[in-house]
């Protein structure tokens, strides 16, 4: 559990604080500058505690019961309910990012869709398909998903 300070600090010290959070955040725009930043900013612990509250985020979208997500992320049925009653209630953060997922998923799919049908079509003679075909599936083998 993380450690807040038992010294308060005046307000506008902690609006301030909570402004450059936002602007330092938001100046994070490639993959190896956010990993940077996690890296140096999170301990291991708290990268586990949040990629699990976002998980369990996607897989309530999803539609997965309590006890699958307990089983598949290890985490406690109220764990589970805060997700939820953000999600439900009060997490427009949530529902956005869970939603920018789901969008990239389908997307996904939709191309994985058009990538079967092309996979399937029969080469002609003479053609370099079957070795591209080959290539194309050990791709896709290798970027498959958890969840």
């Amino acid at each position: 559990m993380t450690q807040v300070s038992k010294y308060p600090i005046h307000k506008d010290v902690e609006k301030r604080i909570d402004e450059i959070f936002k602007k330092s955040i938001s100046y994070l725009k490639t993959s190896e500058d956010i990993e940077d930043f996690l890296h140096d900013f999170l301990s291991p612990v708290e990268k586990i505690m949040l990629g699990k509250r976002l998980s369990i985020a996607v897989l309530l979208s999803k539609g997965y019961n309590y006890g699958q997500i307990g089983r598949i992320l290890r985490v406690t049925p109220p764990t589970i309910a805060s997700v939820s009653i953000a999600l439900k209630y009060s997490g427009k953060g949530y529902k956005k990012i869970v939603d920018r997922i789901s969008n990239a998923d389908r997307r996904e799919q939709f191309w994985q869709k058009i990538d079967d049908i092309l996979i399937n079509i029969p080469a002609s003679k003479g053609s370099d398909w079957s070795y591209q075909r080959r290539k194309y599936e050990e791709e896709k083998r290798k970027k498959r998903k958890i969840f």
